[in-house]
């Protein structure tokens, strides 16, 4: 049986490519989201990250560094490439990936992601589906990218599967941050895909509700509470704890 979160990110794909397949050469190098990327720049990240599960000797040894270092040096390295050659890369081995990360969930290791932590097999494909759903729409569309009107919706079942990923790495990425905690803060998301996450431990010192889409969007640093919606309350110091998580 596929898993919800294969399933999600065969959907992101087609998204992905469909928005590729609107966007001219011109349209593709305006800025992105992601400070010094370009659209361009974020599809050829995302085709990367699969070369990684399919054929890591595809791209630059970036063995040693720091992710957001790696990633950077990932995208330079197709910087000269046009966009139609990006986006043809990315509908290339996606393909492959999904079979590689489809099998990756029946697997009983772990997998260490350097700086990031290390997580069951079974975990890996909710990373991708994070990626692709933040990208996708915090990045590539305005305000913070360039392209215009509404990005795509965010169905049930793939924002589920980037909240997975959060949940598994939201303490390994934050670990020092985590441990100034002198209780728990409660996370309540509502609305599709919706749980509560805690965060520390020991007795609850404050409560941050917010709804999924949003949360992705402040837990990346992408937004300020304030800006999608979030409303928090309890233990100001706490609260200033939780303000500073964030995930890759």
């Amino acid at each position: 049986m596929t898993s919800r979160a294969i399933t999600a990110l065969g959907h992101e794909r087609e998204t992905l490519l469909e928005i590729c397949a609107g966007l001219d050469e011109t349209e593709a190098l305006a800025p992105s989201g992601c400070p010094g990327w370009t659209t361009k720049d974020v599809v050829a990240h995302l085709a990367a990250l699969f070369w990684v599960v399919v054929d890591p000797a595809a791209l630059p040894d970036v063995a040693g560094l720091p992710t957001e270092r790696a990633q950077d040096v990932l995208v330079e390295s197709r910087r000269s490439w046009s966009f139609e050659r990006v986006r043809a890369d990315y509908a290339q081995v996606s393909v492959q990936a999904l079979a590689r990360l489809a099998a990756l969930e029946t697997m009983e290791i772990e997998v260490s992601l350097g700086d990031l932590g290390t997580y069951a097999a079974p975990t890996l494909p909710t990373a991708f589906c994070f990626d692709h759903y933040v990208h996708i729409r915090a990045d590539l569309f305005a305000p913070r990218g360039s392209l215009a009107g509404l990005p795509p919706a965010s169905d049930a079942s793939t924002l589920a599967a980037a909240l997975d990923w959060v949940e598994a790495a939201l303490p390994q990425q934050n670990v020092e941050l985590v441990a100034t905690l002198t209780g728990t803060v409660e996370i309540a998301l509502g609305g599709p895909a919706a749980r509560l996450l805690r965060v520390g431990s020991g007795d609850p010192m404050a409560r941050i509700t917010s709804d999924p889409a949003g949360f992705l969007r402040w837990v990346t640093q992408r937004a300020a509470w304030e800006d999608t919606g979030a409303a928090a309350t309890g233990d100001e110091t706490s609260l200033a704890v939780a303000r500073r998580l964030r995930v890759f």
